[in-house]
């Protein structure tokens, strides 16, 4: 169930990642509540999986999933330029998530 909480963490954390531009510097009310809301719930989350898989792992895969997230909504949905180097870079943190969950 680690890794189910885990999953559901990193995909929240690119809710908040993606709501903190909406919020416009916390000026937006609802964006801000959205934002406030998934990065809550997304430490909650992590923490229920911390209590059994190793933090280096578990920390390293959320940011991960945030990382690959958000880029990605900021290539496909934003408009934001998904070059050959962005794509590289996406494409090692996801293979470095699947590393990382094979590990253990």
């Amino acid at each position: 169930m680690a890794w189910v909480w885990l999953g559901l963490a990193g995909l929240l954390e690119v809710v908040w990642a993606v709501g903190l531009k909406a919020t416009e510097g916390f000026t937006r009310f609802w964006p801000s509540v959205m934002t406030v809301f998934a990065l809550s719930a997304s430490i909650a989350l992590l923490g229920l999986a911390l209590k059994t898989l190793p933090v280096g792992t578990a920390y390293a895969i959320w940011t991960g999933i945030g990382a690959v997230g958000t880029a990605a909504f900021g290539m496909l949905v934003l408009g934001e330029p998904a070059t050959a180097m962005r794509l590289a870079g996406i494409g090692l943190i996801a293979a470095g998530i699947v590393a990382l969950k094979l590990a253990g």
